[in-house]
């Protein structure tokens, strides 16, 4: 039983740092520090973790913490969601398909993920809400978000194997 708490504990962790992060925005802005620097770490935790392990972040708590990070930030309900819906759908399609994950791969698909939940997120705000989207700040985040994804990929990669396999893995 204690073995058992400890593994389910451990294996919550990518669940809890998601929420963490639709709470909190202490991701996605340094301007204090540098004007242009933000990335969308949410998007780097979901589709690393729908890649490797999608019975750890199931899309229910996707788009849970998608709507969480809209009420937080102030956006139309729904839009983080179907951004990061996106971001999962992607992950779950080069899943099926990838024979094995590499970094390279992963960083190449990963791309391909941020322009779709971007296109996403910028058609859902230019059509639904009277927000202004400042394209050079949509274009420095995606740069940097997808720049630091290697750098992510191999920390959540070493938290990976040391998580415990159960047997559905």
């Amino acid at each position: 039983m204690n073995k058992s708490f400890k593994t389910n504990i451990f294996r919550l962790g990518p669940v809890l740092l998601l929420y963490f992060l639709s709470v909190t925005e202490i991701d996605t802005q340094y301007s204090n520090s540098f004007e242009i620097l933000s990335f969308n770490l949410p998007l780097i935790v979901v589709y690393y973790w729908m890649l490797r392990a999608p019975l750890v972040i199931g899309n229910g708590h996707v788009f849970f913490a998608g709507v969480i990070n809209d009420i937080i930030t102030g956006l139309p309900l729904g839009t983080s969601s179907l951004s990061y819906l996106a971001v999962s759908f992607v992950a779950s399609y080069i899943r099926s398909v990838s024979v094995e994950m590499t970094l390279p791969t992963d960083w190449f698909t990963f791309g391909i993920a941020v322009f779709f939940s971007n296109l996403i997120n910028l058609i859902l705000l230019n059509n639904f809400s009277d927000i202004t989207i400042l394209y050079t700040e949509l274009f420095y985040n995606s740069l940097f978000t997808i720049l630091f994804f290697p750098g992510f990929w191999i920390i959540f990669n070493i938290y990976f194997l040391m998580m415990p396999k159960v047997k559905n893995d």
